[in-house]
């Protein structure tokens, strides 16, 4: 993890926040490869999600309607929610450093900051009893910082969908089943954000509450579950790392415990952990506990009403809920691959759909006439795929800047280019080359990344 974290800094993909001031824990600012993967996954879910939803059980097209709602919502939002009562992670400090922990992480009693103990001593630290720590971050509005005015930082994206479902019913013509989805940046006041940016306080997430019948969730539940599976294997996670895994009874969230069920696609972190897998996204059957609580707590009518069963009801949700932030770690994980053969000792290799930089367009020499041709197929394919133009050292130190990068794809422009036409096309993967025409480069892409 180490050397993961290491390769992040030095090209630019994470950074720890305010770094010149020290950094601050739990926040991580994205760099130039850094924003431009985190936003190729969050673009193939919004396109595979919102603009071409995949097929329902019964094989037709399923309708996904996107929202973006604000950071802050009403107080009252996360009193139906449940949050304000019960979002909380038991916490315990000692007395003697002064360090905080989450209690359920500290093993025998001991402070994780104090050195460890020979056997047959048995000193324990000065620790508080365990107390209750809500990790919603509070928040006022307006001029007086009273209760009246205390609001609070969402700590997810599902509250928006379901308070806009009556909005979205009068606007929009929607029938069950159908979903709303949405994607953007959450906030807990985690008491020990850890494991890079697998915990930290400011995070992004990709959600869908998908509305169904009752009657149907026996369909719905296992549909979502595979396809949410399947859709982490097509960005290369596929294989040993990736796993799906039920939840036991006594984990299930207060909404899946008496219908339904949970289950996490779970990726195989190298950190701590059951054999370092930690949750990607948990599908989850809500049952209508949302729409319920919401109804009861503004007294808004919720209700829908089913045409075709003549029938009105409070659709029942199965959430697929999709944390962008852990998914760009696990993406990271996964493409580290170290290679001693190479200048750099290690590439990326990214699933050529979310790679930040599609290709690399290099001149053998910076002369000749080899940059301007060079240049010219940069321009031609810029329009359409993130591509990077280099001139600059040699041409083995410029395929090591991309292997890091991830690129899948290097085109060099050489002096065969300018008598015949073709460049070389570097494979990341396998290091292999092979020559094309410069005019089939276009079509080459368009094969290898779509478009």
């Amino acid at each position: 993890m180490d050397d993961i974290v290491a390769l992040c800094r030095r090209r630019g993909f994470i950074w720890q926040s305010s770094e010149i001031y020290g950094g601050i824990n739990g926040f991580w600012d994205y760099g130039p490869l850094g924003v431009m993967l985190k936003n190729n996954i969050r673009d193939a879910w919004w396109r595979d999600m919102v603009l071409c939803p995949p097929q329902g059980p019964d094989g037709q097209p399923l309708d996904i309607l996107g929202l973006d709602c604000s950071i802050i919502s009403h107080p009252k939002v996360w009193e139906a929610s449940g949050h304000v009562a019960g979002f909380s992670d038991p916490m315990i400090d000692c007395k003697e450093c002064k360090a905080r922990f989450r209690a359920d992480q500290i093993p025998d009693s001991q402070c994780p900051l104090k050195p460890s103990k020979k056997p047959g001593e048995h000193d324990k630290c000065k620790l508080t009893d365990a107390r209750q720590f809500n990790l919603m971050f509070e928040t006022h509005t307006g001029a007086l910082k009273d209760d009246d005015n205390k609001t609070y930082l969402r700590p997810e994206t599902a509250q928006g969908m379901f308070f806009n479902f009556k909005n979205v019913l009068d606007t929009c013509r929607v029938k069950v089943p159908f979903g709303l989805a949405q994607l953007g940046k959450g906030f807990r006041n985690e008491i020990t954000p850890r494991n890079f940016i697998f915990r930290s306080r400011e995070f992004e997430m990709m959600e869908v509450e998908f509305f169904i019948h009752p009657s149907t969730a026996n369909e719905w539940y296992p549909f979502w579950r595979k396809t949410r599976y399947d859709w982490w294997c097509s960005l290369g996670l596929a294989g040993s790392n990736l796993r799906l895994r039920d939840h036991e009874k006594d984990e299930l969230a207060h909404y899946a415990r008496d219908n339904g069920g949970c289950c996490d696609v779970e990726y195989a972190f190298p950190f701590s952990g059951e054999k370092g897998f930690s949750e990607l996204e948990g599908i989850a059957y809500r049952s209508n506990f949302d729409l319920t609580q919401h109804a009861k707590t503004s007294g808004a009518k919720l209700e829908y009403f089913d045409q075709a069963r003549n029938e009105r009801y409070l659709p029942h949700v199965v959430e697929p809920a999709a944390g962008l932030t852990r998914g760009l770690l696990a993406v990271i994980c996964e493409a580290y691959t170290p290679d001693a053969t190479r200048p750099s000792g290690v590439y990326m290799k990214f699933q050529p759909r979310i790679a930040p930089i599609k290709a690399g367009i290099f001149p053998l020499v910076n002369k000749d006439g080899m940059p301007e041709v060079a240049e010219k197929l940069y321009k031609e394919l810029r329009g359409k795929y993130a591509v990077q133009f280099d001139e600059k050292q040699s041409i083995g130190k410029r395929y090591a800047r991309m292997d890091e990068a991830g690129t899948p794809f290097c085109f060099t422009v050489d002096g065969d280019t300018l008598t015949g036409g073709t460049v070389t096309v570097r494979y990341r993967d396998t290091q292999q080359q092979e020559r094309i025409g410069i005019d089939k480069v276009p079509a080459f892409m368009a094969e290898k990344i779509g478009g």
